[in-house]
């Protein structure tokens, strides 16, 4: 198992029309999510110029435990509540250089 800490950026774009949907899901993720094992901040932010857009910068102490919330039946409820309603969803993994 690494033990190499993960950095994750989420970028998740809204449908217009569904952006209340949408913000309100993702903001119930995060109690849940910050009290998961291996997780080290789970912080959400709304871009100042474009409401739809929304990011999740994480940080967890290795990857294998990012993967088990991954798996979390609260991220399987976020995805039947937003279905339809995202335009764009990109995540990137990353490792923190210095």
């Amino acid at each position: 198992m690494s033990t190499q800490k993960l950095t994750i950026v989420a970028r998740i774009l809204a449908k217009p029309e569904k952006r209340e949907l949408v913000k309100k899901e993702l903001i119930k993720l995060i109690d849940t999510t910050r009290a998961e094992k291996g997780c080290v901040n789970y912080d959400l932010h709304q871009d100042n110029e474009n409401d739809n857009l929304f990011l999740f910068y994480e940080n967890w102490e290795t990857r294998e435990l990012w993967q088990s919330h991954m798996n979390n039946s609260h991220l399987n409820r976020y995805m039947d509540a937003t279905d339809g309603a995202v335009e764009e969803f990109i995540l990137h993994e990353m490792t923190q250089i210095k």
